[in-house]
């Protein structure tokens, strides 16, 4: 890893107290990420109604939302490459032309035909995939890391509910045309997203004690990735099968929570994103706080097994007591979102980089975040075609219900067997 350049703001963040480390660090990388979101998520709050993709039986909504996580996924798979061989100089580069591409392909979005509006999501998507991973190089490693983790985790349990509330907005109250919402959002979040990452090129490598801590994170090369793999085993794909359950669910009940909304009987109104994912956000930030204050690592990868599946417990049980009538359908979602974001922050945050720290291996975590995120994206393409190719029939909340359960199941069962599985190759 090259060294920072030297003096200016880098040389006074390497002697600043460690609290106010962590709120700039932690701060910028919630804000980029945040910002992110407004880039990619506005777009759902457009439904396109009735319309069809080039007459097939795939709706116009849902062959945007496909092409945006196809490129998504593409990225997501060409980062596992790209972020764990990144140097200092190229992450900033790339955060920098990931926001500006993404906003050009949301403007192609608004003046393409219907036929080519997937292609323009598809444009759109490629480029993001990456900023997860970029944002997480400048975090991981240290001492601080999972207070870190915690505060950027932040950013995407309440972004994807803010920016469609502004997207909606932006249709309801300021008449701004569907097609042109995506872009005029994007707009709003790009220079925000641009700045942060001018901040995050600042911070300094972790320390020597950080190294001493948690383990030293140099650039991860093909043979680095596959030892990676041998350290860890076969246990560790299961726990890569229930991260691509919890993915696949989350983004349905995402891009669709407008349509599970209508099918409730309940509008559009701005703000109805926000209330149903609060206290998700409330609960997985507390959950990740306590975990930072876990020294041991098999400790805190033992406690974050049992967030994992008390996650899908939470997600089973709401379902449970909708299906008899004891919880409405807006306290429902907001009760699988807290068991959702219970499951699948940790899962996709700190477990990895617990698992590289414990085995002190001399690499990056963020081979292992991107190799999830493009396995958990792959099963959100899957299941969203599913539904509209198998189950056209079903509106999405009767396709959700069910689901819900299929994914709490399985998901719990995946976790006990690969959790055990990797807990002994760390002993």
């Amino acid at each position: 890893m090259s060294p920072p350049p030297p003096g200016g703001l880098t040389a006074r963040l390497n002697s600043t107290p460690g609290w106010a480390f962590a709120l700039y660090a932690g701060g910028a990388a919630f804000v980029a990420y945040f910002c992110m979101y407004g880039l990619r998520k506005p777009v759902d709050a457009i439904t396109f109604t009735g319309a069809k993709f080039l007459g097939t039986q795939v709706d116009l909504k849902t062959a945007c939302v496909l092409g945006q996580i196809l490129g998504y996924v593409v990225s997501k798979y060409v980062g596992v490459r790209v972020c764990s061989g990144a140097g200092r100089t190229q992450r900033g580069a790339l955060l920098v032309v990931a926001g500006v591409w993404a906003e050009l392909a949301l403007v192609a979005f608004a003046l393409v035909p219907d036929g080519l509006r997937p292609v323009a999501m598809f444009a759109n998507g490629l480029p993001l995939g990456v900023v997860w991973g970029l944002i997480i190089r400048y975090l991981e490693g240290r001492r601080t890391s999972d207070l870190l983790l915690v505060m950027l985790s932040g950013s995407f349990v309440i972004a994807g509910a803010a920016t469609k509330d502004f997207g909606l907005y932006l249709l309801t109250a300021r008449g701004v045309p569907e097609v042109w919402v995506p872009a005029a959002a994007g707009v709003v979040f790009l220079v925000p997203y641009l700045a942060a990452g001018r901040l995050l090129r600042s911070l300094p490598p972790p320390t020597a004690a950080d190294e001493a801590a948690r383990s030293a994170r140099p650039d991860l090369d093909a043979a680095g990735r596959r030892a990676f793999l041998a350290r860890v085993g076969a246990g560790f794909f299961l726990l890569l099968f229930a991260y691509f359950l919890l993915t696949a669910y989350r983004d349905f009940r995402d891009h669709y929570g407008r349509e599970i909304l209508q099918a409730m009987g309940h509008g559009g109104a701005p703000g109805i994103f926000v209330r149903t994912d609060r206290w998700a956000l409330v609960v997985a930030l507390i959950a990740l706080g306590l975990l930072n204050l876990i020294g041991s690592h098999r400790r805190a990868i033992a406690v974050v097994y049992a967030m994992v599946l008390t996650g899908f417990g939470i997600i089973a049980g709401a379902t449970l007591a909708y299906r008899a009538g004891h919880l409405d359908g807006v306290d429902w979602l907001a009760a699988v979102g807290v068991g959702l974001y219970l499951a699948y922050v940790p899962l996709g945050t700190v477990l990895f980089e617990r698992v590289v720290a414990a085995a002190r291996f001399p690499g990056t975590s963020v081979f292992a975040v991107q190799l999830a995120d493009g396995i958990g994206y792959t099963g959100s393409v899957l299941l969203q075609l599913y539904r509209d190719l198998v189950h056209s029939d079903m509106d999405r909340l009767a396709f959700f219900e069910p689901l819900s359960l299929v994914v709490a199941a399985a998901g719990a069962a995946a976790t006990v067997v690969g959790g055990l599985s990797v807990w002994r190759r760390l002993n």
